[in-house]
């Protein structure tokens, strides 16, 4: 597995990944992600009259908006159901959300089949155990720090950020800069006065 640089300076430049996982990035034609650890911070909140509450990370969102704008297929599996998660990817514009779904892997090797992709051309995001066969099945799987240690054992990417914390930026940006769409989706807010 990989690490992004450590060097506490890397936060104001921009990252610099392993070739290895460029090239495996290049590949990539669907980014999937979990919810709950990876678009979240993990923990689940609840009100005294039981209703759900959860934060989703902005910079994550913008992220995942430029990699849909880039052509790159964006979907979500997570095991729970969640009226929450449903707004947000519809408000993001996700058009794959998969909910309830247990066996991770066998949701996304539905949909890969569906989307006529291989697992090579697929990255998953994962931080818990249910997502460790998604993760082995993908051709870049990426997981969190605050993830299960096994899970980050068998990731080929753990990214900087926490989950919830703009993980799924560090993810989007990877894939943006392996099919050179980076420097193009950053452009229009530095062409702004």
């Amino acid at each position: 597995m990989s690490d992004l640089m450590s060097d506490p300076m890397a936060d104001h430049q921009r990252p610099q990944w392993p070739a290895d996982i460029l090239e495996k990035a290049a590949n990539i034609r669907l980014l999937a992600l979990d919810v709950d650890g990876i678009m979240t911070d993990g923990k689940l909140f609840f009100s005294a009259a039981g209703d759900e509450v959860k934060g989703f990370n902005i910079l994550d969102g913008l992220g995942i908006k430029q990699v849909m704008a880039a052509g790159i297929e964006v979907a979500v599996i997570t095991g729970r159901s969640s009226p929450l998660t449903a707004k947000r990817m519809n408000d993001l514009g996700i058009p794959h959300l998969m909910q309830g779904r247990e066996d991770k892997k066998v949701a996304l090797a539905e949909l890969a089949g569906q989307l006529g992709l291989a697992p090579r051309q697929i990255a998953y995001m994962g931080d818990d155990l249910p997502d460790l066969p998604a993760i082995r099945y993908a051709g870049l799987g990426i997981t969190v720090p605050n993830g299960y240690w096994l899970v980050r054992q068998h990731a080929d990417l753990c990214t900087r950020a926490k989950g919830g914390n703009g993980a799924v930026r560090e993810a989007c940006e990877l894939l943006l800069n392996a099919c050179g769409q980076l420097d193009a989706s950053l452009q229009p807010y530095l062409e702004q006065n």
